[in-house]
């Protein structure tokens, strides 16, 4: 692994280290908050592409691991990981490489194709490892939890809106460009 490399996975640890300094927002109904972290993973697997962006994931989940409470909220320590996020936030190294393998896929970054690629795959895949662990450690029914995670939607379609639009327009830059650093 390069310099480059190691430094780029260690600042997309720390940016989700810093999106997790944002207050979460609880709602009444469920113990999963809403928190910006989401679009940190869409930003790792777009940016950085598959190998890397799922390594700054499993190098932040490792310092959560540790204790750090880098996780919305302050939380952190391996206890998170039994909790009704745990299946989200597990989600995000595999999140992050799927969105990097498909979209390094695309013959030419264009907006349209990453928009589709993060609001389908990305938030799709967060909600298919959320939503049964979080049925499974709340002790309800499935559907009861499919039910309760419409209430993301909308917000996460917003961070992956956003998401695709920083992705598209970093593109432009060399030292983000993953197209112009490899050829």
């Amino acid at each position: 692994m390069h310099i480059r490399e190691m430094t780029q996975v260690a600042l997309f640890a720390a940016i989700m280290g810093a999106l997790g300094l944002l207050p979460p927002l609880f709602l009444s109904f469920t113990p999963v908050p809403i928190t910006m972290q989401t679009i940190g993973v869409l930003l790792a697997g777009g940016i950085l592409g598959a190998r890397l962006g799922a390594m700054s994931q499993i190098v932040f989940l490792l310092l959560v691991a540790t204790g750090l409470p880098l996780l919305s909220g302050g939380r952190g320590g391996l206890g998170v990981f039994v909790g009704p996020s745990a299946g989200y936030i597990l989600s995000y190294p595999i999140t992050a490489f799927c969105l990097g393998y498909i979209q390094s896929r695309f013959k030419q970054l264009r907006l349209g194709p990453v928009l589709l690629t993060n609001l389908t795959i990305g938030i799709f895949l967060i909600y298919l490892f959320g939503v049964p662990v979080q049925a499974f450690v709340m002790n309800i029914d499935l559907l009861l939890a499919m039910k309760m995670s419409l209430v993301y939607l909308p917000g996460d379609a917003i961070k992956a809106t956003l998401a695709s639009f920083v992705v598209y327009k970093l593109q432009a830059y060399p030292v983000f460009n993953r197209r112009l650093l490899t050829s």
